[in-house]
């Protein structure tokens, strides 16, 4: 269940942790990260931001590119290559089998997590049991979704062999705008559709975008 409550205890919490890191600039937190050496590892820290514009631009780098930076070194940059993985792989481990989703931060971190990062566009579900228990997590189709590329009896088909009682959709926008296309509403209308006949409850659409999700239940679509 989508809880009001339990959103406003994690806000609670994430402001707490950027109250207790504010003082901390990025430079900062990267250089406890870099190797020493004879480059001061701050300087270093602020010469790639700079470089690079800023963390972001830093981690989505080549790591060739990164290497050509005097004083960073190959223990360096496996280490700057490593940071993105490890928040992938942290963030998709927070719906584990068995987790009941209590909030829709829970479901957007956990998509972003598995799709934000590709470079091609993937479509999946997320199948939930009768208490929003996570059953399974499915990448169906890849491509791009003009209505041929997704097939509604695959997804129901799956639904009904592990007993779903709702869905949750979700697909990336590799261009990284995460605005619903005509061809996103009209592929969640012939879900929604199909899975009502099966009792099956269609609970949002998420497009994934370059740091930003839409929701399309909460655009009004479900």
């Amino acid at each position: 269940m989508y809880c009001h409550a339990a959103r406003h205890w994690q806000n609670s919490l994430l402001m707490q942790e950027r109250s207790d890191h504010s003082s901390i600039c990025d430079a900062e937190l990267l250089a406890k990260l870099l190797p020493g050496g004879r480059r001061p590892a701050l300087d270093l820290a602020r010469s790639l931001l700079t470089r690079f514009g800023g963390l972001r631009g830093l981690l989505q780098a080549d790591p060739q590119l990164i290497l050509t930076e005097k004083g960073i070194g190959n223990t360096g940059a496996a280490a700057l290559c490593a940071i993105p993985e490890l928040a992938r792989r942290y963030f998709a481990e927070s719906l584990p089998v068995g987790k009941t989703i209590r909030c829709p931060s829970d479901t957007r971190e956990f998509m972003h997590a598995k799709i934000q990062h590709l470079g091609h566009e993937v479509f999946c579900c997320l199948y939930l049991d009768n208490r929003h228990r996570v059953l399974r997590f499915d990448e169906l189709f890849r491509g791009t979704i003009d209505g041929t590329s997704v097939y509604p009896r695959e997804v129901v088909k799956e639904a009904l062999a592990i007993n779903a009682a709702a869905v949750i959709l979700a697909h990336n926008h590799p261009s990284g705008v995460a605005e619903p296309s005509q061809a996103d509403e009209h592929i969640t209308r012939r879900l929604k559709a199909a899975l009502e006949l099966v009792d099956i409850r269609l609970l949002d659409h998420l497009i994934i975008g370059d740091g930003e999700t839409t929701s399309l239940a909460d655009r009004g679509l479900l």
